[in-house]
């Protein structure tokens, strides 16, 4: 049985008669990199100080590999390093000389941490710019730097809160890639809070939906497109042929063959296109259909729902899922 690292039951925060964080339930596994989604002002945020001891609920427990976060914050944040959006370094220190002040801050002597640092700069692709003030660093930079602020310490779990804003296409592959390989190579578990759906569905083992203090639903990407289309998670992409999208009977007739193929759902038209639901994998047998009866096949696109799709439905399509 998996180990939970990170145990939130029944957490709640309010500001008055606003509430931040409602009633949530929330378990991430040991080695997992989990990512907190949802729109800025969801209160993923106000959930994380909380993990950290930042800031008391006023209901609920949180507990990190064990230790009660609200009873023991110190002991928390010794095994707990945060990452926040916006880094902040003396900009008058260099790089090595920032990782270095926080090694003897966690109670290594100096050769020790100069020793640490170097290494971690190293493993972060800084030691070129170990020397450099950290104020003439770029963004991307800053944000290397952080995780190997976090990393000095050894800690157990690693929390992101939009690690990646203001990073180009390429800082953020990078960036994913060093928290992945950590969490893969060394078992860190990774709590990844943002709204970038793309990133979140590349570098996470699992995603929780997060809107209005609340916690709607949880899992991996194919978990929660079950959960939001039901019983249609397939969708195949059918190019129609010019023959047929200018004649109403052809393709009506083009849509039947479609729908008496089993495990069709809809099928939808749509700017010269066909949209087939499926309740499962039926690729194959929608190209078979179209050949034999004698309709061209131009192209067959299929797809499964991703979290944009996923995020369309729950933030921006209007329904209640609550």
């Amino acid at each position: 049985m998996a180990e939970n690292v990170i145990q939130i039951s029944g957490l709640t925060k309010k500001y008055g008669e606003f509430t931040a964080v409602d009633h949530l339930d929330l378990s991430v596994e040991k080695g997992e990199i989990f990512g907190l989604l949802g729109p800025n002002g969801a209160g993923k945020s106000t959930t994380i100080l909380m993990i950290l001891g930042l800031t008391e609920p006023d209901e609920g427990t949180v507990r990190v590999s064990g230790i009660d976060s609200i009873s023991k914050p110190v002991e928390v944040k010794k095994i707990v390093g945060y990452l926040p959006e916006d880094v902040g370094f003396y900009d008058r220190y260099s790089g090595l000389e920032n990782l270095a002040f926080t090694g003897r801050l966690n109670g290594m002597t100096e050769t020790e941490a100069i020793k640490k640092a170097k290494l971690l700069l190293k493993r972060v692709g800084l030691e070129e710019n170990s020397e450099k003030k950290t104020g003439n660093y770029s963004r991307g930079m800053r944000q290397r730097l952080g995780l190997a602020d976090v990393l000095i310490k050894d800690p157990e779990v690693i929390i992101l809160d939009e690690p990646i804003l203001g990073l180009d296409p390429y800082g953020v592959k990078e960036f994913l890639e060093m928290i992945a390989g950590l969490s893969r190579e060394e078992g860190i578990t990774v709590l990844f809070s943002s709204h970038h759906l793309y990133q979140v569905q590349q570098v996470c083992d699992r995603v929780g939906l997060f809107v209005r203090g609340k916690l709607l639903a949880d899992g991996d990407i194919n978990t929660l497109s079950r959960k939001l289309f039901g019983s249609s998670p397939y969708l195949v992409e059918v190019g129609i042929p010019v023959q047929v999208a200018g004649d109403p009977d052809k393709l009506k007739n083009m849509t039947r063959v479609l729908l008496d193929v089993e495990g069709v759902l809809t099928v939808e038209e749509k700017d010269n296109k066909l949209y087939v639901e499926c309740s499962h994998e039926v690729t194959a047998d929608i190209s078979r259909a179209i050949v034999r009866s004698g309709f061209e096949l131009i192209y067959l696109n299929k797809r499964e729902y991703g979290l944009d799709d996923i995020y369309y439905r729950y933030f921006e399509g209007g329904a209640d899922h609550e």
